[in-house]
């Protein structure tokens, strides 16, 4: 009968329905008991993120000798696992459309002062966690697509232009195509936390002037230093100028160089961001993760004289600092101190290449007590970044290794230190007597995007080349200790 007959389908649906159940319950169980699981999240949670670049230069013209940097970005990708290398599955694309439409960027055009150098992607849909990697990914030379308006000729799509407006290819790393990392010990906090329907913006920041090494044969290669953080999207930032102590005034002409630095694992204060203050000593870092910074300043006129460097410590970020005052050199020779010295590198009793990464240490003490030691910013022709070859042009390697000579130009005098106040920042008098530094080389391994390489992978001498203190006076040079590096792959 109709009615029987309509009585009876519910009846099998449902038998069909219990039986699917009963088949999909078994199949997980199946599954479990192999050691594998199965998750199924029908309601993943969910934010997004905008992302942006910036880089506030302290080496383009007149300050250095670059005018232009110019890199080729194809994607930006985050991952939650610390660990993830380039092949694990679950990184996230930030800027999606650059794949298509690679984006040529000036790193240092004058729009960085506007905080943003670029917006990258906006409000992309990203699954909620801790992100602990980022990867900036560039377009290798040669590569395709070409980006709509390439500014460094037939040569590749990343290049330097010189003072003298000659164009120089930059050549990548092999990890051109899978990213240039910013690592979590990169990352401001260690992570990039997103929340279900929360929204980030993160920037990262490009320190150009860190990231170029010249080669000995007159080549430009990039070892790519990046950072990045979470940032307000007021682009909040941190400000100041920089004076003259006797004046109160800007110094006129030459260089002033400010960073912003946080102590790493070790204490020692790393530089995060660096700049170039104007012609009326301003600076303003931005945009800034939230957090506390020191803030170092270092100058010399146009008259060559040579000022102190001037550090304020624990200055919360958001902060307009109002003037800092440097205090200049005096007697008969007022010029900055020199530091040079050769960096060597061997591997099983042969030469091998390593890039070194060169900074220079003051140590200051602490109103709370302790010390803490402080990168000082290079000024003039430093060579922050050296490359070790076979046949350097100003050293003779010694035996069985690879070598190049460094140059580190800085104050001749010791620092003054203030702890910031928001009534008022007071800084010391730079004390009298012996003007001491550290040497610090880092090694890491050509064309690698940045990998430490050589055991152990960084050297610090306190010493000069007759075992004495490293002392630095102002016009004079001292040879450092001689950096020698093993076990270099």
């Amino acid at each position: 009968m109709p009615g029987q007959a309509f009585r009876a389908v519910p009846s099998r649906l449902a038998y069909v329905s219990f039986l699917s159940v009963i088949v999909a319950v078994a199949i997980l169980v199946m599954v479990n008991c192999g050691g594998t699981s199965v998750q199924v999240n029908s309601n993943p949670k969910m934010g997004s993120a905008s992302v942006s670049v910036s880089d506030p230069p302290s080496c383009k013209v007149p300050s250095g000798n670059f005018k232009h940097v110019f890199v080729t970005i194809t994607g930006v990708s985050a991952h939650l696992n610390p660990t993830a290398s380039d092949s694990t599955p679950g990184w996230q694309e930030l800027a999606p459309q650059l794949a298509s439409a690679p984006v040529q960027l000036d790193l240092l055009s004058t729009a960085a002062a506007a905080c943003i150098l670029a917006q990258l992607g906006t409000n992309v849909p990203l699954p909620a966690g801790d992100y602990q990697q980022i990867r900036l990914i560039l377009l290798a030379n040669g590569g395709t697509p070409a980006p709509a308006n390439n500014a460094c000729g037939a040569g590749g799509f990343n290049c330097v232009v010189l003072s003298d407006d000659s164009i120089h290819i930059l050549s990548l790393s092999s990890q051109a195509n899978t990213g240039l990392k910013v690592p979590p010990g990169q990352i401001a906090g260690g992570a990039i936390r997103v929340a279900d329907g929360q929204h980030v913006d993160i920037n990262i920041d490009f320190n150009t002037c860190a990231s170029i090494v010249l080669q000995g044969n007159g080549q430009y290669r990039l070892k790519p230093t990046l950072t990045a953080g979470q940032v307000s999207t007021n682009s909040t930032g941190l400000s100041g100028q920089v004076v003259d102590s006797a004046t109160l005034q800007p110094i006129v002409g030459g260089q002033v160089l400010v960073a912003i630095e946080q102590p790493d694992s070790t204490g020692v204060d790393r530089v995060i961001m660096q700049t170039a203050a104007d012609a009326n000593g301003n600076f303003n870092f931005c945009p800034l993760p939230v957090g506390i910074f020191d803030v170092v300043a270092v100058a010399t006129s146009g008259a060559g004289v040579a000022y102190n460097a001037t550090i304020a410590l624990n200055v919360p970020g958001g902060t307009s600092m109002g003037k800092i005052p440097l205090v200049a050199e005096t007697g008969v020779a007022t010029g900055p101190g020199t530091i040079q010295g050769v960096v060597t590198s061997e591997n099983a009793g042969a030469g091998a290449s390593i890039d070194a990464a060169m900074s220079a240490f003051q140590n200051i003490t602490l109103s709370g007590g302790g010390t803490r030691d402080v990168t000082i910013p290079l000024m003039g022709a430093s060579t922050a970044n050296i490359a070790t070859t076979a046949t350097p042009v100003s050293v003779v390697c010694p035996a069985n290794t690879f070598c190049e000579q460094y140059t580190l130009i800085v104050p001749a005098s010791n620092p003054s230190v203030g702890t910031f106040a928001s009534s008022g920042t007071t800084f010391s008098v730079p004390a009298s007597g012996s003007v001491l530094f550290k040497v610090e080389a880092r090694a890491f391994r050509p064309l690698s995007g940045g990998t430490p390489t050589c055991s152990p992978t960084s050297v610090v001498v306190t010493t000069d080349s007759a075992n004495a203190p490293l002392a630095v006076t102002a016009g004079a040079t001292v040879t450092a200790k001689q950096i020698d590096f093993t076990g270099c792959s």
